[in-house]
């Protein structure tokens, strides 16, 4: 236990405001050690997050692939796919599929999944969201969302703390990047565009660009990774901000004319 910050607040507050000074100091200094002893920052807690993500990523996608009662062929392609843009080696592509099967198995644990999760990434609401859709971008392998799967995922977000408007918002924009993804086009249609940026037609210019920079700023892999994103999906959140500038810039270019 770490008692620095308790001390110091103690004898701090005592010396400013007396008595009710060195309670106050005290509870600011637990406050203080609390947070030291969960540094975000530290390599070991680092790496603590990516394992967990690494697990529960690949264990909860084999969960919802099975929720309607059987693993698809695009499900299982999906989860190929995944590893494959994360250019796993051989033994981490092995560790991935067997968390795949694990989550698939009648007697997953879903919610002691995603609370050793919530544990682990302490509230980081942008490595939570990346793990959201995630989720989704394997759900809609299939070209749809099965209510089977839209259930659990809503169940998921209810433990994660996010709120329902919240996931519906992602559901648009997830759905519209998988039909983006069908697709052989060049550019983007600008219903999509709209949908992938989470804004609607009559958005002005300056709320799209808002939501924009926004989305731009929750999926930069720099900051991902710094957060605990597993270097290995690193190119996973560099090819959601390219596509988020291709939406972006099929707007600009469409509101020109």
């Amino acid at each position: 236990m770490r008692w620095t910050g308790k001390i110091l607040g103690g004898i701090f507050g005592y010396m400013t405001f007396g008595a009710l000074g060195a309670l106050l100091g005290v509870y600011i200094g637990h406050k203080f050690d609390t947070g030291l002893a969960s540094n975000p920052f530290d390599p070991e807690h680092q790496q603590k997050i990516k394992n967990t993500f690494f697990k529960a990523s690949f264990a909860v996608m084999g969960h919802i692939a099975k929720a309607d009662g059987q693993v698809s062929k695009e499900e299982i392609q999906m989860a190929e796919r995944v590893m494959a843009q994360m250019e796993l080696s051989p033994a981490m592509k092995q560790q991935a599929m067997a968390e795949f099967n694990r989550g698939k198995q009648t007697d997953f644990d879903l919610d002691a999944e995603i609370n050793d999760f919530k544990q682990s990434c302490q509230r980081q609401k942008n490595l939570v969201r990346m793990f959201i859709e995630i989720q989704l971008q394997a759900a809609f392998a299939d070209g749809k969302l099965d209510d089977s799967e839209d259930v659990i995922l809503l169940h998921i977000c209810g433990k994660l703390g996010i709120p329902q408007f919240a996931y519906e918002q992602l559901k648009r924009m997830l759905g519209a990047s998988q039909r983006r993804g069908s697709h052989q086009q060049t550019r983007t249609t600008p219903e999509e565009s709209y949908a992938i940026l989470g804004v609607e037609e009559t958005a002005t210019d300056a709320e799209v660009k808002k939501a924009y920079r926004r989305l731009i700023s929750q999926h930069h892999p720099d900051k991902l990774v710094s957060k605990g994103l597993p270097d290995e999906m690193m190119k996973i959140a560099k090819e959601k901000t390219q596509q988020l500038t291709e939406a972006y810039d099929t707007i600009r270019e469409l509101r020109k004319n």
